[in-house]
């Protein structure tokens, strides 16, 4: 039966059909966005991404390979959540000023948990190191970020692995820009709204749920605008 609907489709290029067929396949999306989640990245962003790649591959799939599209669609979603936590980690970068500061917040909260007994809340930090409170929580925002570099269990529980050893990168085309030169040049091209969103989303880290408010538009416009702007930068930096 499923064979027939992807024939129907492939002929009739029916949306209310491809709709048919993706809602029978969510689970898919749902079970792959499940077990990337907790890794820094909301499950309502990875399961957005993975229904995203789901429409794609109901798209692009041939009923007439022979092959059941649960085991065509599987790799395609888990290859798209991939990219995805590659673009969010490695695309940009947070200002230097801020890494600095949140180094020199760990710094002086060991000094004054030594000294006090107690942990030193945001006015206390900030008057010690003459920040504003607002940049304050900024920096320790980042400082609780999880890295990709950080460690995780890996499945077999006996030893640990970083995350790029769990999401690995055969094929990376991010490793000869290494100068921040040259994403601030493609970033200074975007438009306005574009240059929000990266803001929003990779900066101030986020959801597409509150980037949406942010801007006044749907999450599903936020979510195409963003592969819109990664695709835009991957583009202008292999030009580099």
């Amino acid at each position: 039966m499923d064979t027939e609907l992807f024939r129907q489709y492939k002929e009739t290029k029916d949306i209310a059909l491809r709709n048919r067929i993706a809602e029978q396949y969510l689970y898919v999306a749902e079970i792959l966005a499940k077990k990337f989640a907790g890794r820094g990245v909301e499950y309502d962003d990875l399961y957005q991404v993975a229904s995203l790649a789901l429409v794609k591959g109901i798209e692009r799939f041939d009923p007439d390979l022979g092959m059941q599209f649960v085991t065509f669609i599987t790799p395609t979603i888990t290859g798209e959540i991939k990219n995805y936590f590659r673009d969010r980690s490695r695309l940009v970068k947070y200002p230097r000023k801020l890494t600095q500061l949140s180094a020199a917040i760990r710094k002086k909260s060991e000094e004054i948990l030594a000294e006090t007994g107690k942990k030193p809340d945001v006015a206390t930090l900030a008057a010690a190191l003459g920040e504003e409170e607002e940049t304050i929580v900024k920096a320790m925002e980042i400082g609780s970020t999880v890295s990709l570099d950080s460690k995780v269990k890996s499945e077999d529980e006996d030893r640990e692995a970083s995350l790029y050893d769990v999401i690995p990168d055969k094929n990376d085309r991010f490793d000869a820009f290494e100068q921040n030169e040259s994403l601030y040049s493609a970033i200074n091209e975007l438009s306005d709204t574009e240059k929000l969103l990266v803001r929003y989303r990779f900066t101030d880290e986020l959801s597409q749920a509150e980037t949406a408010k942010r801007l006044n538009v749907s999450q599903m416009f936020v979510s195409r605008m963003e592969r819109k702007v990664l695709q835009k930068l991957r583009e202008r930096l292999k030009e580099e």
